[in-house]
């Protein structure tokens, strides 16, 4: 049992080793993982980000098929959000009462909901860069009777940008020593950059508004 957790837990660190034991049935793990980490929100301590860049840096030397990856990649992120937004929806009367539920931290709830407050329908795309939020992102939707319809669009927008970005940043760049190493730094400007637009658009109304 321990070693099953340990593959979950630590996939990102020992990909190309499990690769060698599992052969075919990697592909099924990694898209259990991705799954379990956006679907589920009492599991965001799973490898997200990590995950993906470690699994397009091997497929650059083709240990791992870059389409078929890609793609099961992108199904689970998807799906794994809409599954989360599902969960939040039937608990959202326990959620609103503020009753405790167990295995689900509400600090990570209010984190998550100020997140929204400040960046709106958008935090279901911006959520995806940032740890721990991504898996709360589509609960409080659930919670917050986000339309499905407009979920779904934000959702998969998010989704395949995040594989995107994620998985062909290690297929690219995966070889190169400094961004191995110092990927959570990576992970950061990719969040900063996806900010940019919010903040400008921000800036753009407050002066508008002094103008007034």
């Amino acid at each position: 049992m321990s070693s099953i957790i340990d593959i979950f837990l630590h996939l990102d660190k020992h990909l190309s080793l499990y690769m060698n034991d599992y052969g075919v049935f990697i592909y099924l793990i990694l898209f259990i993982v991705v799954f379990c980490e956006t679907g589920l929100v009492i599991m965001p301590f799973l490898p997200g980000d990590s995950l993906l860049f470690a699994t397009g840096a091997l497929a650059a030397v083709g240990s791992i098929k870059l389409l078929p990856i890609y793609l099961i990649f992108c199904v689970a992120a998807i799906a794994g959000d809409t599954v989360n937004y599902t969960i939040g929806h039937f608990l959202r009367n326990k959620v609103s009462s503020q009753s405790n539920i167990r295995f689900i931290k509400t600090e990570y709830l209010d984190r998550t909901t100020e997140f929204f407050r400040k960046h709106g329908s958008k935090t279901i795309i911006l959520a995806r860069f940032v740890p721990i939020i991504r898996t709360f992102a589509p609960f409080v939707a659930g919670v917050g009777m986000m339309p499905y319809r407009k979920f779904l669009s934000y959702n998969a927008i998010g989704g395949l940008l995040w594989v995107s970005i994620a998985l062909f940043a290690g297929y690219f760049f995966g070889a190169i020593p400094i961004i191995k190493d110092n990927f959570s730094i990576v992970v950061i400007g990719i969040v900063v950059v996806s900010l940019l637009p919010i903040v400008f658009t921000y800036f753009k109304s407050k002066m508008a508004a002094n103008q007034i």
